[in-house]
């Protein structure tokens, strides 16, 4: 069943997109790329004891599921702002990537500023993709906070990290997924800022689905897991390593009201069971999993007990791991 809820209402609250929404976002990210797939892995079934499906995200042309929403939103910004002179944006990694790869496929300028000490690749992917990246900051907070002082220098338009159109572009692999796999019993939905876990509970609702959705987070990140079980917005140190995607200190008000009333549970995941989930969609699946996208296996692994007889949905958000990492964990 639903989790409920009646309060924690916002003065400009969100609503989910609706599924005419979520069809032209699709007619968006379509001109760009093809759906990606979704695979029922025997050797992973047979891991997790239960029937389940895996869908791909680490297949689109950034290695994450990031692009859908960055295309629908960039694609927003040229329709409603005549004149738009580029986008700006502050990542860890795939929001940026997302970002730079839609503003280059639709003829903009895009600035992308990380914190000093992120991921080597992810910038050398950044800078292929068009973009002009920008180092700042210890972490993604002062990373952010120079991103707004830039896109206000420069006249360019931020490209924030959770918005409406984000959520809508998000949800668009959530359809393609409930539609093609067998009907779901549960799905696993790792949370960074949120736009993830509310494109699924978008489609869900949209399609009048009974899946249960559980949002899974990096136990050394715990403000969203904090967030749900208090019924308040919670501020925590984010001190993941593994996980970089899911390092949130500060939720996002918006989309805890949304995961208050859509998300059955949240899981807390350790390092040491995201590594283990990595190792386990290498060694099931021969794919590449970076943290953040390997934390729906590690909760559904964490809830196995609990699964057996059902049919459960895992979100493999992406697949952009570094080589250092990755032999790390393999090791």
């Amino acid at each position: 069943m639903r989790a409920k809820s009646s309060c924690f209402l916002y003065p400009h609250s969100m609503e989910l997109p609706s599924l005419a929404q979520i069809l032209d976002a699709q007619a968006v990210v379509c001109r760009y790329m093809p759906p990606t797939p979704q695979y029922c892995w025997p050797l992973l079934s047979q891991r997790l004891t239960t029937e389940a499906w895996i869908k791909h995200e680490n297949h689109t042309p950034v290695g994450a599921f990031k692009l859908r929403g960055a295309l629908v939103y960039v694609d927003w910004l040229i329709k409603t702002q005549p004149g738009l002179k580029g986008v700006v944006a502050a990542t860890r990694g795939n929001h940026g990537q997302g970002v730079a790869m839609a503003a280059q496929l639709l003829g903009l300028n895009s600035l992308i500023v990380v914190p000093h000490g992120n991921s080597k690749d992810k910038n050398r992917a950044m800078l292929a993709q068009g973009a002009e990246l920008i180092e700042h900051g210890l972490d993604f907070q002062e990373a952010l906070e120079f991103a707004r002082d830039l896109a206000i220098e420069t006249g360019f338009t931020m490209v924030d990290s959770f918005h409406e159109k984000l959520v809508t572009g998000t949800a668009t692999y959530a359809l393609e997924f409930f539609k093609s796999a067998p009907a779901l019993d549960t799905i696993y939905v790792p949370i960074g800022l949120g736009s993830s876990i509310c494109g699924v509970a978008s489609v869900r609702n949209a399609l009048n689905l009974e899946t249960r959705i559980v949002g899974v987070v990096a136990a050394q990140s715990p403000s969203y897991s904090l967030s749900f079980n208090r019924k308040q917005v919670v501020l925590a140190p984010s001190r993941t390593i593994i996980a970089d995607g899911l390092a949130c200190s500060t939720p996002n008000p918006e989309a805890m009201e949304i995961i208050w009333n859509n998300v059955a549970e949240i899981v807390e995941v350790t390092e040491a069971e995201i590594a283990d989930a990595i190792r386990a969609y290498f060694q099931d699946t021969h794919n590449l999993a970076e943290g953040a996208g390997a934390a729906a296996l590690a909760g559904a692994l964490r809830n196995k007990h609990n699964l057996q007889g059902k049919r459960i949905g895992i979100i493999l958000t992406g697949g952009n791991l570094d080589r250092e990492t990755f032999l790390r964990v393999l090791a």
